[in-house]
């Protein structure tokens, strides 16, 4: 269970993201790690243990090596690798290697899903603006019931509605979305991606059961 210090450490996170108005992740990091010990985080991982697919990931803490963009880009242009490679050179990303010691199934997941985060925005259509991110944090609800993703749709709701309430409509659509396809869509956590960096994403996407978001049914403004 969360100790004191770590739910305390979690509150002031979220009231720094609720104030935030630069894009700072800080707060997001230092919410997720006070999350790990949670126990909504013990039930999230039970649910994802009754899906055999997800349980076999788990149980072999599967991660792969650091993922090398220049080498990606060598794929054909509809594949997995080449289209995650020049989504993260486009918007100037680095990979991401999450400093998160594995020593539970949740530092697994943590880690993982950190890992891989880009790629579930290339599967899913999602884009990186603020609204894009929380329809990716409702899609991660429905398939994982991760905390995190609670909070920060809870934190963009409380922002928008306070702030920008001219926001809200797209907001709420991207969240609906996003929960409509992650409970449609097969485990994407189960997903060893860097085994299909060849595939076309049209294929993995039909494989999984994803149907993409249409960026045409809401406006992805800035929160």
């Amino acid at each position: 269970m969360a100790s004191i210090v770590q739910t305390l450490k979690g509150i002031k996170a979220f009231v720094m993201l609720l104030l935030d108005e630069n894009g700072n992740l800080k707060p997001v990091w230092e919410l997720s790690n006070s999350l790990l010990d949670s126990r909504a985080f013990q039930l999230a991982v039970a649910g994802m243990k009754t899906m055999p697919e997800v349980a076999d990931i788990l149980a072999q803490r599967y991660i792969a090596p650091t993922h090398d963009l220049e080498a990606l880009l060598q794929y054909p242009p509809d594949s997995l690798g080449y289209i995650y490679a020049s989504h993260m050179k486009q918007l100037g990303f680095k990979t991401l290697e999450p400093e998160i010691k594995i020593d539970s199934d949740s530092s697994y997941v943590e880690n993982r899903w950190q890992q891989t985060h880009d790629i579930w925005h290339i599967i899913t259509g999602f884009d990186t603006s603020e609204i894009g991110e929380i329809g990716l944090q409702a899609f991660y609800l429905a398939q994982l019931q991760l905390p995190l993703a609670s909070l920060l749709i809870a934190n963009a709701l409380i922002a928008v509605t306070l702030w920008q309430p001219q926001s809200l409509c797209p907001l709420l659509m991207a969240i609906s979305q996003g929960w409509e396809m992650g409970n449609n869509a097969k485990p994407l956590i189960a997903q060893k991606w860097e085994q299909f960096w060849e595939k076309p994403v049209a294929l993995l996407r039909a494989e999984l059961n994803v149907q993409p978001i249409n960026a045409c049914e809401f406006a992805l403004k800035s929160v």
